[in-house]
This record gives C-alpha cells, structure tokens and sequence, in this order.
C-alpha cells in the first residue's frame, strides 16, 4: 500500500492539545472488522465487550522528562537538548539530538544550569541531529539523573502547541502567565504518563494506555479479565512522520522490549479457552508479533524490535485492539489499518471527523473487535 492512501482532512481544532479533566472521560468508538458496523460509546462502556477470561496486554514503560534547554559556552546559543537513551550510567554517557544541530560540534560544552553545576561535553556525531555527550558534574551518578530530570520537560509531540513565551510586559500579565505555564507542565507531568508506568526509559508515552483509570481497571478485574503488562520503552520515532510513498521502504526506531513469563503464560491460557486478547497500543501489538510464534504463542523475551506493521498482515496473537485517534499518514494509523481492514479503518476515521472526535495522544479512543 502507499502511504498517500491514509491521508486524510484533519481541522486543526480537533487535535486535542490537554487531557480531559478524568481519564475515562474519553469517547470510545468501537469498530467491528468484519461488519465494518461502527457504535459510539464512551471510555467505561469498554467493560461490556469482554468477559471473565479475556486478556489486556498494558505497556508500563514510564516516560522520563527527555526535553531539556541548555546555554552553548562562550556564545550563551539557546540549544534544544532532547534526550534518547543513557548509554553508560557510570560513565554519564547519553545519546541525544540538539536543536539547531549546526551550531553544535564535538568538544562543545552545554550549560545547564546557572550554576553550572550540570554540563556535557559533545564527544561524537551520531546523525545530523544526534550527539553523544558525556555529564560533567559533582553530583553521584543516581543524584546527577535525578537532578538532570528536575530541569527537563515532558515530551510531547510537536501537533501539541504551547505557548511558552509571554509578550505581555506589565507585572500581573507576567505573573498569570507564569502559573499558566507551571500548571501546563504539571498536568503534563502527570497525564503524560499512565497510572501503572513503572519502568522509566520512555521518550513518548503509551497514548492508548493514558485513558486507563483505576475505577476501569478495578472494574476489568471484578469482571474476571486477566491484566498483563509488556515494557515497551517507546521512541523518538513514535513522533516521526512517515516520509516515504512505498510503505516498504519505510524504516522505524528500534525499542527496547520486556516480555515476561507471566505474559507468555497468559497469552496461553487465553488462547486455550479461545478468549479475547486486546492488545493495548500499537507498540504493544509490535511487540506481541515480534515474538510470535506459528500457532501464537509469546515466548519471554528481552531485546529489541523495529517492526513496521503495514497492510496487508496476518495477526497471530490478538484479537482485539485498543488504540487511540491517530494522526493522517501515521505509522500507528497504517497498523491499526492493518488489523481492521483499510476500507473499515478510513471510513472510521471519516465518521470521527463528521462526529468531532478527538485526535492524538491526548485525544479520544477506539476499540476494534471482531
């Protein structure tokens, strides 16, 4: 398939740029694949589509704030830090892209603090954007991280806008501003972030695991289904475009992925007693097939995936698939085409629009079953 099929009109105004005031506020359409019949619901609605023995597979993976802002030495050049992946923590040798990236060259020192107190040294070019750098500072390995998280922000992707700079020059304006932006960063602290993170390493989060609540998931257990969770540390490349017409030429991130025993059991019982398996996120459906086996079974597993799902593909584990409101020409979008069937998925997407349903990781859900 070609990526200009998944293209879609998209008004701005129905990117949801803050989460709703509850988690299980959201919306939910529910697509069935093979009928194509469409029914909107709301997020607690989601109970009655399983029973006593179905399976939820979650990602627990925890988002770290990976945005930081950083003074280049001699010039005080305001560079956009983002950090990836910590390479060596006794070393404090970490993989990062700098914004912009050609003002930046090895043996390069970043301040990021007043008192500099914290600083890394560009030791090595990556990509044209990436840097590895090593952290100069006086602080204990575990207290240089946490006091590096203290100075970042939450990643959100680049469709979320926030203003950041206040033009208003009188005191109170400045002042209202400032509790604006201290409240934006703290909601997002806590909603970019779903209730059962518990393994940091993420650079996005789990956006289908977001609109879970503790009231849904107590409700799922007295229901009898069974709850698993995979850490699936989510990429940078979860906020990438597709940028190739050839779907097969497309090339994804790699993530790191945890599958325990217990997941490998559970998908086992699950299928034994031909019971729903709802993969949660499309990560967590990449990392399923990843390890798949011929007759379905996930073995543990601890490594690495870039598996692109794209139509057409055969699913080999689950059988129901909880995914967000995803942006036009998507990878998330492509792979949820591939397990509900094209035709189903656009003209879903189409009656989401028509209906004002909310787009992105802050947006609305969909549950696709048979």
């Amino acid at each position: 398939m070609k990526l200009s099929q998944f293209k879609f009109n998209l008004p701005t105004e129905l990117i949801a740029q803050h989460p709703l005031p509850y988690r299980d506020d959201s919306r939910l359409m529910v697509l069935h694949r093979k009928t194509g019949a469409i029914e909107h619901k709301m997020m607690p609605d989601l109970i009655s589509y399983f029973d006593e023995g179905d399976l939820f597979v979650f990602n627990d993976t925890k988002v770290f704030p990976a945005r930081l802002f950083a003074t280049k030495e001699k010039t005080n050049a305001r560079i956009e830090v983002f950090l990836l992946r910590e390479l060596s923590h006794e070393n404090r040798y970490w993989d990062v892209l700098v914004d912009p990236a050609r003002k930046i060259r090895i043996g390069n020192k970043l301040f990021f603090s007043n008192d500099s107190s914290i600083v890394a040294e560009v030791i090595d070019n990556t990509t044209s954007r990436g840097r590895t750098v090593r952290f100069l500072t006086d602080y204990n390995n575990d207290d240089f991280v946490d006091h590096l998280y203290a100075l970042g922000e939450t990643p959100l992707p680049k469709y979320i806008q926030r203003v950041y700079e206040n033009t208003e020059t009188d005191e109170e304006s400045r002042k209202q501003f400032d509790i604006s932006l201290r409240e934006q960063r703290k909601e997002d602290r806590d909603r970019y972030q779903a209730i059962f993170a518990k393994h940091i390493g993420a650079v996005a989060a789990p956006a289908a695991c977001l609109h879970f609540s503790k009231t849904i998931l107590k409700r799922l257990e007295i229901r009898g289904v069974d709850m698993q969770f995979i850490t699936s540390h989510m990429s940078l490349g979860n906020f990438k475009s597709v940028d190739v017409e050839d779907l097969t030429k497309h090339k994804v991130d790699s993530e790191q992925i945890f599958i325990s025993q217990s997941v490998s059991d559970a998908v086992d019982r699950a299928h034994a007693g031909k019971h729903r398996i709802c993969a949660v996120g499309t990560e967590i459906m990449r990392a399923l097939e990843t390890v798949a086996g011929t007759q379905g079974q996930v073995p543990p597993f601890t490594g690495w995936t870039n598996k692109f799902i794209y139509p057409p593909y055969d699913f080999a584990v689950a059988n129901a698939f909880f995914v967000n409101m995803y942006m036009p020409q998507s990878s998330q979008l492509i792979q949820v085409a591939a397990f509900a069937g094209y035709e189903n998925t656009m003209a879903a997407y189409k009656e989401a629009v028509k209906e004002e349903y909310r787009f992105g990781d802050y947006g609305d859900a969909m549950l696709v079953v048979d």
